[in-house]
């Protein structure tokens, strides 16, 4: 599906799930610090996990559909895991940390490979297809985006890697949401740049080449009646 000038754009905040997305995102990790703070490990185990139990089942109304409620508890119930088997509060964020690592590594190697992610992922969201990749310009467009995609994961991984060696669990939560939806805006502020103007490109080179194809059927259609006339 192709958008057309006509179509509402979603806005930025929007795309990144609306206020109620910074919220269902936020609320596990501000419960489990501030219950850890005041009641120990256990209890802020299981108010982190009643929290994404709840938001779950609030997606699972507002959405009609059961995918975005687990989704929302998986990620809570690995780090509850972890902070458990492990026995300290900060376990609760070494899935995330680690799971930045993952992310980040595979946004530098889809650049590698020519395969940018963010170019790939938007492109296959809205029905694009892979024309894109047949455009140098694009494709360098998407590299820089995805590349601002793996800066963003990157820092995230060194900043909350040496707070979880170095700092309390305070400070991990708070790296975790400044870290969270303030740096992804600027890794969507990069894709939306890049979509622009590759799709200003792929949109003039269409163009060009449907005003290529009516001058040769018009050449052809006038050198046919040229020869009829003969």
């Amino acid at each position: 599906m192709t958008t057309t000038g006509t179509e509402k754009q979603p806005t930025l905040l929007e795309q990144m799930g609306g206020v109620s997305g910074l919220l269902y995102s936020s609320l596990p990790v501000v419960v489990f610090v501030l219950v850890n703070a005041f009641a120990g490990l256990m209890p802020a185990i299981w108010a982190a996990l009643g929290s994404a139990v709840l938001i779950g089942i609030a997606l699972a109304v507002r959405k009609g559909s059961l995918q975005p409620a687990v989704s929302a508890v998986f990620g809570v119930g690995i780090a509850a895991f972890i902070a458990y088997r492990t026995g300290d509060a900060k376990g609760f964020f070494l899935f995330g940390i680690w799971q930045n690592l993952v992310y980040g590594g595979a946004f530098v190697l889809s650049i590698l490979v020519r395969w940018p992610l963010a170019g790939v992922a938007w492109n296959f969201l809205n029905g694009q297809g892979t024309a894109w990749r047949k455009d140098r310009a694009s494709v360098r467009d998407y590299d820089i985006a995805t590349l601002v995609w793996a800066l963003v994961f990157g820092s995230r991984f060194v900043v909350q890697r040496w707070l979880y060696d170095e700092a309390s669990v305070g400070w991990l939560a708070a790296a975790k949401l400044a870290m969270g939806y303030p740096l992804m805006a600027v890794a969507l502020v990069a894709t939306v740049w890049a979509v622009r103007r590759s799709d200003k490109r792929l949109k003039a080179a269409q163009a060009t080449e449907e005003e290529e194809n009516r001058l040769a059927e018009d050449r052809l259609r006038t050198q046919h009646g040229t020869a009829e006339e003969r």
